[in-house]
């Protein structure tokens, strides 16, 4: 059993009732911050064992750290959670719990992800961790140190469906991947009364839509189709102002009639690609698409087919493959038991599944990942992959030239 310093997860196990449930060693968690993020967090340990019945250790919620306090009273009520703090530093001093989720915002990554880990508990932390590469290095350092397990809320590569892509593509189904184009369009930030939070600042959020959106098409570019060589990207603020909100936010709300204040970091960002094998790739995401709600998905050309997903079908692939070259078919494929985790949560092909049922699946991983030597999650290593590739992006726009991200490390 891997389990850091060994002592929150063995107190658990030897003492407090609840150390174990019947079925297996109970791992005490905790979340600090408890946002939508937070919220997602918390639903997937309430369901994990709902869908995954041999899991150990089996995830319990103790606590919850938030600063706005009314937040966490309403949460901890809600999935009957025994404690609330104000203060991260009392979850991560508390010698019972022997695993955090950090869903605080981005600036909060580094020096909460190296406390958690330092204190010898496990980690699931959201992307993008931090501001920087430096900040997601900094944190993977303080992992491997301690000797804690981590994992990181890269969730599209959950996705059964993409993970069948992974498979076909790896088997030579499409040929050899020439070229691929992966896209993320979200509104999420196009209404210009949206509220200037923490997501909007440089010194808070980091990159701005390349930490929120772009980190996910870096981590699935490599999922999918290996290193990435060089990028050379652009950049773009549309939406130059919003106004400041009054009080706490929670999600993308609006905050009309107040003072406005200027966006700092990005809206829109392009990139091409080169990847180590040859290929050629375009990311392009978008925080303020007005018409495009969760547009993710990829289409991948091969020399002998083509393979396209769109998240908001997520249970298809269209594929295209065999030696006709010209006006080849595409048919869309339902996946089903056999494809990644799918089997976790549906009988048979066709049946939906849902952004929250991708959350459970890293919330076992996460869990599994303790107990057993290997690790089917992304983890903070795939973090900091992603951000070096999102750091190489920023240098490009700066410096006009096509940047390597391995030589941002």
């Amino acid at each position: 059993m891997t389990a850091g310093n060994g002592t929150a997860l063995d107190t658990a196990t030897a003492s407090a009732p609840g150390g174990r449930d019947g079925t297996g060693v109970v791992l005490p968690v905790g979340i600090i911050g408890f946002g939508w993020m937070g919220r997602a967090h918390a639903q997937a340990y309430a369901r994990v064992r709902h869908h995954y019945p041999q899991l150990t250790p089996v995830p319990k919620l103790m606590v919850i750290a938030d600063e706005v306090t009314d937040r966490a009273a309403e949460a901890a009520a809600q999935f009957e959670v025994p404690s609330t703090v104000a203060d991260w530093r009392q979850v991560v001093e508390d010698p019972t719990i022997a695993a955090v989720s950090v869903t605080a915002p981005n600036f909060l990554h580094r020096e909460i992800g190296c406390a958690v880990a330092s204190a010898g508990k496990h980690l699931w932390i959201e992307k993008p961790v931090g501001l920087s590469a430096d900040d997601a290095r900094a944190v993977a350092r303080a992992a491997r140190t301690a000797g804690v397990r981590t994992a990181v809320g890269f969730n599209y590569r959950n996705v059964p469906a993409v993970a069948a892509a992974r498979e076909l593509i790896a088997a030579g189904e499409i040929g050899e991947v020439t070229h691929a184009r992966f896209r993320l369009f979200s509104d999420y930030a196009a209404h210009p009364d949206g509220a200037l939070s923490w997501r909007f600042q440089r010194a808070r959020g980091g990159n701005g839509v390349l930490g929120d959106l772009a980190s996910h098409g870096a981590d699935l570019v490599w999922f999918l189709l290996g290193d990435i060589d060089s990028v050379v990207a652009d950049t773009a603020i549309f939406v130059a102002d919003r106004p400041k909100p009054t009080g706490a936010t929670s999600g993308h709300q609006l905050a009309s009639g107040g003072e406005r204040g200027p966006v700092e970091n990005e809206d829109y960002v392009s990139a091409q690609m080169r990847l180590a094998s040859g290929a050629r790739c375009v990311l392009e995401a978008s925080r303020v698409s007005v018409g495009a709600q969760n547009s993710y998905g990829f289409e991948i050309h091969g020399t002998a087919g083509v393979v396209r997903w769109d998240y908001r079908r997520m249970g298809e692939l269209e594929v295209g493959a065999g030696q006709a070259y010209q006006d080849l078919p595409v048919a869309t494929r339902f996946v089903g038991p056999g494809a990644g985790d799918y089997a976790a949560f549906q009988p048979g092909a066709a049946n939906p599944m849902s952004y929250d049922d991708l959350k459970v699946i890293e919330a076992a991983r996460f869990c599994a990942s303790i107990t057993d030597e290997s690790q089917a999650g992304a983890t903070i290593d795939d973090a900091v992959r992603s951000a070096e590739v999102l750091d190489a992006m920023t240098t490009s726009v700066r410096e006009g030239t096509r940047v390597s991200p391995a030589a941002q490390g």
